[in-house]
């Protein structure tokens, strides 16, 4: 080998040497309870990312159908934290693409990458993902609908940086399966229970990564914003100091899907342990937790026993959320809760032609929220109910009464189901929160995006992008891009409504930021806290000059306050 080319490759090896050295060095570390990881620095956002860091012990084998457990190990040296976990195992179009396991307790955190720069540790946001209407069936935290990278950016921009929070938590059977023998054993919602223990984790690792344990705010939609609802009232609405607020979108403390004890699955419970081949088993639990995978994913498929729902066990849900939240058993924080304009689209049956099938589907319980209604209140609701498309949903029709395979009474239905669903209960929670002394800031989100047509309307989940200030379409390779050739208000209206999310997180104000003389479009009125005497919801508009105007809460008030009055009965 010549000089020089000797001289050429002994600067090369250095120069690498040097790169990966920079490389190593520029790499963000922290050091947790269990061990170090190294992240990953993303220049495009002047952010750390920490993704797959697990936060409990994988719920394989014996662990499987069990509650979780807490990490009991430490490692020497580093672990890298730069890429996202699997998703847990779940059953619908949010899997699709992902790979899943059982082994999927994993979290994510991402930080300004100049968080030492403050004069002290940062709020902490936590999303809890959405599952397919508030089922617990499917989603995950790699889902890029839920990028933080956004909703973080905007953050710093405003001022009032925080450090968001994503986790995994089981779905369907694998973190909701329920019957008198898993309750026998203590083992109930584990699902909520895995989201629980994240919590505790992040109380006792978030300093290390820059954030304040005492500034945590919790956040979902859907599934995600009816599991912060439970965790307003778990165990009786005591007060772990998990959290010092909470964002609900289109979900609640009152559970739409019905609230039941752990013996109503047992019918579910035991087709399943038929089907894996456990009946005759000395342990039918300790048969399930041995069971090949795949023969329990596959019995999950093939015996309708993918839809499982949280329920009351005396513990983690100590009875309905209606009971706590008059007597006050609940966590007193501020809150977020709000819904969408057309929600009950998502949820009212097809095909309801005559009030004669509307009050059967109510008798008979095969209409949102699929509890079976007595005559005498199926009769009530069919009058504050009426048949009036004027009324009805979606708001943008008119008074035009749709005649096709919806069916002609479908505005008249769907108005029920999303009420029944999911907005009497979010009146109720500010009704309550407000009156309790704990300030509530109420929403009503109005802008129909680009790709659903307009029979939909504003239905369930179309928020999330708005929120995520997500304008690029992460994500959305199933559905269209939400914002995909429409206005330029519709991307200011994201902007405006991420900020007012972080200013909450960071101040628990959605308009202090206002304050910071960030960008707010001309004529946008401020946030109003709900109060009881003269309540009052923001209406999230990217068609009106200011983005959002204000609204009093009495929309269709007899059809609600008559769900709200009834609550028991809907919630068995």
């Amino acid at each position: 080998m010549s000089r020089h080319c000797l001289l050429l490759l002994l600067l090369t090896t250095t120069l690498l040497a040097f790169a990966t050295l920079t490389a190593g060095a520029s790499a963000p570390t922290v050091e947790t309870l269990n061990g170090t990881y190294v992240g990953r620095y993303v220049p495009d956002y002047n952010q750390d990312f920490f993704l797959g860091v697990p936060f409990a012990q994988p719920p394989v084998g014996p662990l499987r159908f069990a509650n979780p457990r807490s990490l009991n190990t430490s490692f020497g040296g580093t672990r890298q934290a730069t890429e996202y976990s699997v998703e847990c195992v779940g059953y619908g179009s949010d899997q699709w693409g992902f790979n899943v396991s059982e082994d999927c307790l994993y979290l994510n955190v991402v930080r300004p990458s100049n968080y030492a720069d403050y004069d002290e540790p940062l709020p902490v946001g936590i999303w809890i993902y959405a599952s397919l209407g508030g089922s617990f069936v499917e989603g995950g935290s790699p889902d890029q609908r839920y990028n933080l990278s956004f909703i973080v950016q905007n953050s710093v921009e405003i001022g009032k940086p925080f450090i968001g929070v994503s986790f995994n938590y089981r779905l369907s059977a694998w973190g909701f399966m329920a019957s008198g023998q898993l309750a026998g054993e203590g083992s109930t919602n584990m699902g909520l229970r895995d989201q629980r223990l994240a919590l505790h984790w992040i109380q006792e690792n978030i300093g290390a990564f820059g954030g304040d344990p005492t500034k945590v705010t919790i956040w979902g939609e859907s599934a995600g914003g009816m599991s912060v609802g439970f965790h307003l009232v778990a165990y009786n609405g005591r007060d772990d100091g998990l959290f010092r607020a909470g964002i609900m979108e289109s979900g609640n403390s009152i559970q739409w899907n019905g609230m039941y004890t752990a013996d109503y699955f047992d019918g579910a419970y035991q087709a399943l342990v038929d089907n894996v081949g456990c009946t005759s088993a000395a342990d039918v639990l300790a048969c399930l937790r041995m069971t090949p995978f795949d023969t329990i994913n596959a019995a999950v498929n093939t015996t309708n026993a993918s839809v499982w729902f949280p329920v009351i066990d005396g513990d983690f849900i100590a009875k309905l959320a209606s009971y706590q939240l008059e007597a006050g058993d609940y966590v007193h924080v501020p809150i977020i809760c709000g819904t969408n304009t057309d929600e009950g689209t998502a949820f009212g049956p097809i095909g309801i032609n005559t009030t004669a099938q509307f009050l059967q589907v109510l008798e008979e319980g095969s209409i949102h929220p699929y509890t079976p209604l007595a005559p005498a209140l199926a009769e009530e609701i069919i009058d504050v109910y009426p048949d009036d498309p004027c009324v009805g949903i979606p708001e943008d029709l008119g008074c035009t009464r749709l005649n096709d395979i919806l069916g002609l009474q479908w505005r008249r239905t769907s108005a029920y189901a999303g009420d029944a669903t999911f907005i009497a209960g979010r009146r109720y929670q500010c009704e309550v929160f407000a009156a309790g002394g704990n300030t509530a800031y109420c929403y009503r989100f109005n802008t129909l995006p680009n790709g659903v047509p307009i029979e939909v309307g504003v239905t369930h989940f179309q928020e999330v992008a708005f929120v995520f200030d997500n304008t690029d379409g992460y994500g959305y390779d199933v559905s269209p891009d939400p914002f995909a050739g429409v206005p330029e208000s519709y991307f200011a209206l994201a902007k405006l409504m991420s900020r007012s999310w972080a200013s909450f997180i960071h101040d628990l104000d959605p308009n202090s930021f206002r304050a910071s003389g960030a960008y707010v479009e001309e004529g946008t009125p401020l946030w109003p806290a709900y109060d009881v005497g003269s309540p009052l919801d923001i209406v999230w508009d990217a068609n009106v000059t200011g983005l959002a105007w204000v609204e009093p809460d009495t929309f269709r008030a007899e059809g609600i306050n008559t769900i709200i009055s009834y609550n028991r009965a809907f919630r068995r």
